[in-house]
């Protein structure tokens, strides 16, 4: 059963507001500048064959009295991330500490096809795209399709998805994007086809990539985070479901492969829906002197099993156990859909939502929250059951 935690929510402001609509929200955070990019999806009409662009804002985070603010520059569009012909959809960001290059990744789909239609068909439709920006998003290089690159893979899926949300470099400099896919099965008795989870990962800057492998459990839009235990580097793969609960998986190999946790805590909505997971060092008492690696975990979602609605985040002190998760802590009661977290550091969290009074598709909001707040949420007790 689903649980709403009567507890204060934080403030939170329209990034994206529909005009045309908005859907798909990313985001990405660099700490030197403290600059804050937003991305999503601008379409004619919510059904995802109707993407039109992709669009960004740049943020800048402002301390007044205590709180963290968000000054957003007008929106823009991002006129590189597109093919003639394919409509650009799932932003999905990640960065390159080492030579400071921003990597947008997305995916772009033919014409009006629908991930359905190339899934009935077994027809594959969907190319593997990213452009890259040394400006933070200022400027951006031309498309690259890495399509043809790694054709052995994607042949033989009959479409997929990088994210949506954001991918991640882990301590040692691996970059990670999350990618789903629909592998074309010997269909001869009308079986379902299923997505399933897996990373792209560049060991050299970008110059190259290569798919891990998939998990072996039914999953499929997901992101991923990295951990240490005892100095021990983990990648955290949280997937969305059907099945009731979300997928989570766990690699040790740097996200090549993952191996799939029993089910836990982590209910998933309907038919299912994104999710977003970041990784952030332990915080207050149990923070560690002198170091400062991620340890714990933040999940956002939405809270009830049935409906896209109470978009809530859980944390996990203990991210090998998926049954560490801890109760939630509601930050928009009422339509929600979509969201990605973003780790601000000094405990502050950002997380950009599609939420509204009357359905989630409204706009694209912000919020801005510390863990103290995160704290005290998931630890009240006066919480009452949705569903």
């Amino acid at each position: 059963m689903a649980m709403v935690l009567e507890a204060s929510q934080p403030e939170e402001s329209a990034v994206f507001k529909s005009g045309p609509f908005y859907r798909i929200p990313a985001l990405f955070y660099e700490r030197q500048s403290k600059t804050l990019l937003a991305f999503a999806e601008e379409r004619k009409a919510p059904s995802d064959n109707t993407t039109e662009m992709l669009v960004m804002r740049r943020g800048e985070l402002n301390v007044s009295e205590g709180k963290k603010t968000v000054m957003w520059s007008p929106h823009e569009p991002v006129n590189e991330a597109k093919m003639d012909g394919y409509r650009p959809m799932n932003p999905c960001p990640v960065y390159d500490k080492n030579s400071q290059t921003l990597f947008l990744f997305f995916i772009c789909i033919e014409g009006t096809l629908s991930d359905w239609d190339q899934i009935r068909r077994g027809t594959n439709k969907t190319r593997l795209c990213f452009i890259t920006s040394n400006d933070l998003g200022k400027t951006w290089t031309n498309v690259i399709n890495l399509t043809d690159n790694l054709s052995s893979e994607i042949q033989r899926w009959a479409t997929f998805a990088v994210g949506p949300g954001h991918g991640l470099q882990t301590e040692e400099g691996r970059l990670i994007v999350p990618v789903s896919a629909y592998p074309i099965p010997v269909n001869l008795f009308g079986l379902r086809r299923v997505a399933y989870a897996l990373s792209l990962y560049s060991d050299d800057s970008g110059k190259t990539w290569e798919f891990g492998t998939m998990l072996g459990t039914q999953s499929g839009e997901c992101e991923m985070a990295e951990f240490f235990e005892n100095g021990q580097s983990f990648i955290y793969c949280n997937a969305r479901n059907v099945r009731g609960y979300r997928v989570e998986a766990l690699s040790g190999d740097k996200g090549k492969s993952f191996e799939t946790l029993a089910d836990g805590m982590l209910v998933e909505t309907g038919s299912g829906c994104q999710g977003s997971v970041v990784a952030f060092p332990a915080q207050g008492s149990e923070a560690d002197s002198g170091q400062n690696q991620n340890k714990w975990l933040l999940f956002s979602h939405p809270n009830d099993k049935t409906t896209r609605k109470h978009l809530a985040v859980y944390l996990n002190k203990s991210p090998r156990n998926p049954t560490a998760w801890s109760r939630p802590w509601i930050i928009h009661k009422g339509c929600s859909g979509y969201s990605n977290l973003a780790y601000v550091d000094d405990g502050w969290f950002v997380c950009l939502m599609e939420c509204g009074r009357i359905t989630e598709l409204e706009q694209i909001a912000c919020k801005v929250f510390h863990f103290s707040e995160v704290d005290k949420g998931i630890a009240k007790p006066n919480y009452c059951p949705i569903s």
